[in-house]
């Protein structure tokens, strides 16, 4: 018998976008059942051809086959008849709208050529919610009263409720924690059990090896490496094809000493708590220390972040900056003071998608630049420039859109922000969620040189490593306590993963 053809083929696959050939001849090809792994840094080319692959952009050149039969997918929806849906990153989610309401969006059951009543939606969403292994979502809640992780899951959800044959995944894993990332495999390999193709794109190559069947590089717009093996092609191989060279996760030295013994703290936090949050919790930082706090998502770390930014309001406690207590629950004492912000969800929280890289460095102290109501343009340009060159930030050009740089230089700019701020405690939310392997590096040297430069930094990551690599002190939280406190050195991934997992208060 011939061999069966594969589910999708893209052949040379080309677009450009004025100055900017984004994808260069590309070709992918997935089989069904196969978990096809997409890698590349940010820029390489993933987003313009998954969004091609979705419906979303039309390509300049190149044939796409599907079953075995040519297709142009004119849309989204034409993309969606042949069964192909696509999960993206930023989830494309209405939060005013019911769990339910959002798996069936567009397509709604029904029955008898009839539109079906709420009540049998939520029953068909929950069916699919219990087929992902999450019943505990509620079908007819809204969407943004829900965490990002069980958002990732009614994606999946809404994905499932097509005849799908093929599904990309774009950083499924961005906002889970360890268990919800199990959960996820099992859900992928059940899926592809029953033939349903995957293509997968990540961040983390060590999920390649758990998940993956078959791996393609894209660099500049070109695949550079096509259908690898998984399993055989060693990690540092697959960096040097995505970056042009050989790059690991390498963190910045630590000072043997970030401060000297006795020295007055810039962030003191005291009894601090939110109820049905995390418990009453003390916490020291003092200039030039970065502290992690290790935890599950849903431990309380981002909490803890927002409160002691201000944006929620404690039940008990009060927090310092350089011994001057502020008044809890509000952001502008917070700004005052010097704490800054890096939020986990940068373009919705922290970034003017809309604006400029100038407007967006500068939004936080433009009453520097204000004079009678007017703003001197020119003196905001000049400083948000000084302020991104300090932090290397490509391009190089202060009117760039914000919208059109990669997630690394995004976040540099959060960064600029409050370093033209002169702030005094850097508060670090998930730093390098959706950034490539390259910039990583550059981040870390970025924070490290801040608090080498004196700053106080308070980090959170779900990325166990990043905590041990980047902290010089780590708090590992479990279900809004802090069960164990230790210097970074002191601990491994294995301790931290079994304190977060089974974890005791400390005494």
């Amino acid at each position: 018998m011939a061999p069966e053809p594969p589910l999708l083929t893209m052949s040379g696959i080309a677009k450009s976008f004025p100055g900017v050939r984004a994808l260069d001849g590309v070709d992918l090809e997935v089989a069904a059942g196969e978990v096809h792994c997409l890698l590349g840094q940010n820029g390489a080319g993933k987003s313009t051809l998954i969004k091609v692959l979705a419906g979303a952009h039309q390509p300049d050149e190149g044939t796409i086959t599907w079953q075995g039969e040519p297709v142009t997918l004119k849309s989204p929806i034409a993309a969606m008849r042949l069964g192909i849906a696509t999960i993206y990153q930023e989830l494309d989610l209405v939060e005013g709208l019911s769990v339910a309401e959002n798996v069936y969006l567009g397509h709604e059951p029904t029955s008898a050529g009839f539109v079906v009543k709420g009540g049998e939606a939520r029953r068909r969403a929950a069916a699919l919610l219990r087929r992902l292994g999450h019943p505990e979502i509620d079908a007819g809640t809204l969407v943004g009263d829900l965490s990002a992780a069980h958002q990732q899951i009614v994606s999946m959800a809404r994905a499932l409720s097509h005849d799908v044959r093929l599904i990309v995944m774009d950083e499924p894993s961005a906002a889970l924690d360890p268990d919800e990332v199990a959960n996820l495999f099992r859900i992928v390999s059940s899926l592809t059990a029953e033939g349903v193709a995957i293509v997968y794109i990540s961040h983390r190559l060590e999920e390649i090896r758990q998940i993956g069947d078959r791996v393609t590089v894209l660099k500049d717009g070109r695949a550079v490496a096509q259908s690898l093996s998984a399993d055989d092609t060693p990690t540092r191989d697959i960096v040097a094809l995505m970056t042009g060279r050989t790059v690991e996760y390498v963190f910045p030295p630590r000072p043997e000493q970030p401060a000297p013994a006795g020295t007055a703290p810039v962030l003191t936090v005291e009894n601090l708590s939110r109820e049905g949050e995390f418990e009453p919790l003390d916490l020291q930082v003092r200039p030039g220390e970065i502290v992690g706090l290790a935890g599950l998502v849903g431990s309380g770390r981002s909490e803890i972040l927002e409160t002691v930014y201000g944006a929620r309001k404690p039940a008990t406690g009060r927090v310092a900056v350089d011994g001057n207590w502020l008044r809890t629950g509000s952001v502008r004492a917070a700004v005052r003071a010097g704490v800054g912000l890096a939020p986990e969800e940068r373009k919705a929280q922290g970034l003017l998608m809309l604006e400029s890289v100038t407007r967006n460095v500068s939004v936080s102290t433009l009453s520097r630049f204000s004079r009678a109501g007017w703003v001197d343009r020119s003196r905001e340009r000049a400083d948000a420039r000084a302020a991104t060159r300090e932090l290397s930030l490509r391009p190089d050009n202060p009117e760039t859109p914000i919208r059109t740089l990669s997630g690394g230089n995004q976040q540099k700019a959060v960064l600029a922000r409050w370093l033209l701020r002169g702030c005094r405690v850097l508060l670090l939310d998930e730093p390098t969620r959706g950034v490539d392997v390259g910039a990583r590096a550059e981040l870390y040297a970025v924070i490290r040189r801040l608090a080498d430069d004196g700053l106080a930094v308070l980090l959170v990551s779900s990325e166990v490593p990043e905590v041990l690599g980047l902290a010089d002190r780590v708090l590992v939280l479990r279900e809004g306590r802090v069960v164990h406190e230790a210097p970074a050195t002191e601990l491994d991934e294995h301790r931290v993963l079994d304190l977060v997992m089974e974890g005791t208060p400390t005494t």
